[in-house]
């Protein structure tokens, strides 16, 4: 029986210093977050905030991780009451 999953072309994303996880799948936040700081460096981006929304935490535990790993990545806070509180991490980036 043949498969009806279709490859989907790759969309590119705005490089605008806010990552919303909002529209993807949790499978891919593991790729998407470094290609997304290799893209806001490249912009010479250096402070960034990506939107996990609040939930139970898990996705927030998940980016909190990668970031951890990241030699990019300078310093992370959660949000404050203007940049989405809990719902959010702000992220620096090394020059």
């Amino acid at each position: 029986m043949a498969s009806t999953r279709h490859k989907v072309a790759p969309v590119p994303l705005p490089i605008t210093g806010e990552l919303d996880l909002h529209t993807f799948r949790p499978e891919d936040i593991g790729e998407l977050i470094p290609a997304y700081i290799d893209a806001c460096l490249a912009c010479d981006r250096r402070e960034i905030r990506i939107i996990h929304g609040k939930g139970i935490g898990t996705l927030r535990t998940t980016v909190h991780a990668l970031l951890r790993r990241s030699p990019q990545v300078a310093a992370f806070r959660i949000g404050d009451e203007h940049s989405g509180s809990w719902g959010a991490t702000i992220v620096t980036l090394h020059p």
